[in-house]
């Protein structure tokens, strides 16, 4: 039996790189894998015209008088949410740190459909206006770690006005601020088409000759919230072809609740989160980004914290069900709409990455060599997954830089490097 030479093997081995080197450069392209930033935890929506600055810091003293009003003690708050009290207890001091420190992660002024249509005099004053209040918490060091706008899209109906409200903002936050900041963030509402992507990211270039940015600075979210924008006419899913469409620009995928379910002709009484219908969308969504380095979020409940005490509490019960749901499903950020709703969102997600963090850390020690032994042989990718968990703990304060480089046998810098590390 004739055996190769290791010339033999060679030729085959540089045939096989020579065949794959453009599918090699187009997986390297494609899915880049974790971008390593910090994702915010939701992103809290303002029609344009509520925006000033300072928005922030009001929110979270009103969510902290809610919860003094509402559930004073842990006891109290384990019994309104359902969640575990002793994780409730251990969870409270620091979502009430977090509430007078840093209540809103990402903040966006909503010129779409929180917003209306108020004539154009009154939006080009609001589009100055809200890039004047984001510029002066910026002067005074309380700006959020993300904010931005979401305009009218590119349909037909809206979207002059659309543009015409993006140009004034980033021109006037220009001026007033001399640079557009790292966490500026911009949404692209009801895409019905690929072509609207494109549009998008044409226009971004142009503005950005116009203002003379770096090419590729500005970047944007696309809302998935049109059946169109789930499946094409054609039945081949869209979301792939749109984050391509977005050449690079698109940077995370929002579920809009209740577009989404309207167009499918749920009724409003069953429009929420956790419908069949919105479990698929998003599934979609998470599979079409996997890879990408584009982030996903999950809608928001439209039941609000307030009325009564007894309205309150059951809207409190309701968001901390939904935003831990969302946490399980692989969606670590999803969508507030009023200050009473930042307790859940924060006492929720502080739970579950505190309740993750033990059997995280112990996995990872084990897997970085620290300790021998252990009940589960984890991979390369799965090593990666208990870095992101234990990377978006920290982020948002949940976890502290001490205990978890304690557990896991490692510092932040290397956990976090770990997390945004490709696998394959």
């Amino acid at each position: 039996m004739a055996h190769d030479s290791p010339r033999d093997l060679a030729d085959l081995v540089t045939g096989l790189d020579d065949r794959l080197a453009d599918a090699d450069a187009r997986l390297g392209r494609e899915y880049p894998g974790a971008r390593g930033e910090r994702q915010p935890v939701h992103s809290v929506y303002v029609p344009a015209d509520r925006v000033g600055p300072g928005l922030a810091a009001d929110w979270g003293a009103r969510a902290l008088a809610a919860l003094d009003e509402y559930a004073p003690d842990p006891a109290d708050l384990a019994r309104v949410t359902g969640l575990d009290g002793a994780a409730v207890a251990d969870a409270l001091p620091r979502v009430r740190a977090k509430l007078a420190a840093e209540p809103v992660e990402d903040l966006r002024a909503d010129f779409e459909d929180g917003y209306g249509t108020p004539g154009d005099e009154a939006e080009d004053a609001h589009a100055r206006a809200v890039a004047g209040a984001f510029a002066a918490d910026l002067a005074a060091g309380t700006a959020t770690p993300y904010f931005g706008i979401r305009m009218k899209g590119m349909e037909a109906a809206g979207r002059h006005r659309g543009v015409r409200t993006l140009d004034l903002f980033l021109r006037t936050l220009l001026e007033a601020h001399g640079s557009l900041p790292a966490g500026l963030v911009l949404t692209l509402p009801k895409i019905t088409s690929v072509e609207q992507v494109e549009a998008m990211a044409w226009l971004a270039g142009r503005l950005e000759g116009r203002y003379g940015l770096e090419e590729g600075r500005l970047r944007f979210e696309l809302q998935i919230e049109t059946p169109q924008s789930v499946v094409l006419a054609d039945g081949t899913v869209a979301i792939p072809r749109m984050i391509a469409a977005g050449q690079g620009r698109v940077t995370a995928l929002h579920y809009g609740t209740y577009d989404y379910s309207a167009a499918c002709g749920i009724t409003a009484a069953h429009q929420t989160l956790a419908h069949p219908a919105a479990d698929h969308a998003k599934s979609v969504m998470q599979v079409a980004a996997a890879g990408t380095g584009v982030w996903l979020s999950d809608g928001g409940s439209n039941i609000l914290p307030v009325g009564s005490a007894d309205e309150v509490r059951a809207a409190w019960r309701l968001h901390a069900g939904l935003v831990r749901r969302s946490l399980e499903r692989g969606f670590y950020q999803g969508w507030d709409l009023h200050p009473l709703q930042l307790p859940m969102r924060h006492l929720a997600g502080f739970v579950f990455y505190r309740e993750a963090f033990a059997p995280a850390a112990a996995r990872l020690r084990a897997y970085l060599g620290s300790v021998e032994g252990g009940g589960v042989a984890d991979e390369p990718a799965t090593a990666q997954a208990l870095a992101a968990v234990l990377a978006q703990g920290l982020r948002c304060g949940a976890l502290d830089e001490e205990e978890v480089a304690g557990a896991a046998g490692t510092g932040a810098d290397a956990l976090l490097a770990l997390a945004a590390r490709r696998v394959g």
